[in-house]
């Protein structure tokens, strides 16, 4: 029996390249730095500079993060939405939990919406243009460590490009509303590095893109928000997501103090 993943510390497990006949077993790319700050220099962004997009959707979303501009994600839930997306020349889509929950089940963003509903959501979505880099709301992960682990695989095998994870408890409820609660900033960097070890154990070097999102600033303030990211940053998350940012001031200051890290904001 293999060992489990360790997902609460800062240690790097070495990836294993499966051995076959006349090949040699390859260094792991993820090497911790002197801080311990997780390094893929395999997803290192200066490697999607050049050269034409992808039509691996994952590949193709670090590209079009790692060069110039804003890439604008309308919010999607469902065939007709999505399809709208498309048509009117968006080049992402955003498949957003609160819309996917009232658009498939008729109910409020309140935790009530399960992995596989979001699973099944998005595998259609994502059919629809295979090519198309979809980022989907993940929640909170849908339990633990290990739930983390298995909502990334299956949002994977769906053909999503990108998933976000929040702070927020497990009973949480859509980032707009009012009487949010957040976990510890631990189990917020604890669903972080779930989400990263599980994305580098996909099989064939996948290039999904793991985006830690805070609804920390409307409960805790600002300060705490940044230090949320900074540290999720720290623990291998791709992009940095920040919820409640009111002012273009605020969104500016967060942006500088999470460089280079791409910024998410709704």
């Amino acid at each position: 029996m293999s060992p489990a993943l360790d997902y609460f510390s800062s240690t790097k497990p070495a990836s294993v390249q499966p051995q076959t006949e006349n090949t040699t077993i390859l260094d792991s790319p993820v090497t911790p730095s002197d801080d311990g700050t997780y390094y893929n220099a395999r997803l290192d962004p200066a490697n999607y500079l050049d050269g034409p997009l992808s039509s691996n959707p994952a590949t193709r979303l670090r590209q079009m993060l790692a060069r110039p501009g804003i890439v604008v994600a309308p919010g999607i839930c469902d065939g007709i939405s999505a399809r709208c997306a498309i048509d009117a020349g968006f080049n992402c889509l955003y498949q957003s939990g609160a819309a996917t929950t009232a658009s498939r089940l008729g109910q409020p963003d309140l935790a009530i919406a399960t992995l596989n509903d979001f699973v099944g959501a998005a595998s259609m979505v994502c059919s629809i243009d295979p090519t198309m880099p979809v980022i989907a709301d993940a929640d909170t992960g849908f339990g633990g460590p290990t739930m983390v682990s298995r909502t990334v695989t299956q949002y994977a095998k769906a053909g999503v490009a990108a998933l976000h994870i929040e702070d927020q408890v497990q009973t949480k409820r859509c980032g707009h509303l009012l009487g949010k609660q957040v976990v510890s900033r631990d189990e917020f960097i604890t669903r972080v590095r779930a989400a990263v070890l599980a994305r580098d154990a996909i099989p064939g070097d996948s290039d999904f893109v793991i985006i830690a999102r805070t609804d920390s600033a409307q409960v805790l303030g600002m300060e705490e928000a940044i230090i949320r990211l900074q540290l999720a940053a720290r623990a291998g998350a791709d992009v940095c997501f920040i919820e409640g940012v009111r002012t273009k001031e605020l969104l500016e200051s967060t942006v500088t103090a999470l460089a280079p890290k791409p910024v998410s904001h709704n």
